[in-house]
């Protein structure tokens, strides 16, 4: 992983949260999902869809999530964290679909999300998230 300096209490938290991240989706626990976002987030989905506010990746997120991961799984590997500022960092990650039994998809199934974080009242949450899908080759 590449890390570009500030405390290691604040990598490991943002590990941590895309830790979080990963498992609300692989549970589809739509509401702690959601709650990694800041209410004014941006939220561009793998396809391509821009999604301006919490309310709006909420109504989002409650029609997608529920019955999304039935026959599978994901696994996020944050790949570079890098802070722009003391309270704002961008994570870097590597996503990959998985079989129900976590093992990889054939073809594969990739994204490579990016999500920018921010500290607010000492809390990092998701200001803007980008999740492109990696295309099949």
């Amino acid at each position: 992983m590449n890390i570009s300096s500030t405390s290691t209490g604040d990598i490991d938290e943002l590990v941590s949260l895309v830790a979080e991240l990963e498992r609300t989706q692989r549970a589809e626990d739509v509401d702690a999902f959601l709650a990694l976002f800041d209410d004014d987030a941006v939220w561009v989905t793998a396809g391509g869809a821009r999604l301006i506010g919490k309310a709006t990746i909420a109504a989002f997120t409650r029609e997608v999530l529920p019955g999304a991961f039935a026959d599978g799984s994901v696994r996020y590997d944050v790949e570079h964290v890098r802070f722009i500022t003391d309270d704002v960092a961008l994570t870097g990650v590597n996503q990959e679909y998985l079989t129900a039994g976590g093992d990889s998809l054939s073809p594969p199934r990739k994204g490579k999300p990016t999500y920018l974080w921010h500290r607010h009242d000492g809390r990092w949450l998701i200001a803007s998230g980008q999740n492109t899908a990696v295309p099949i080759a």
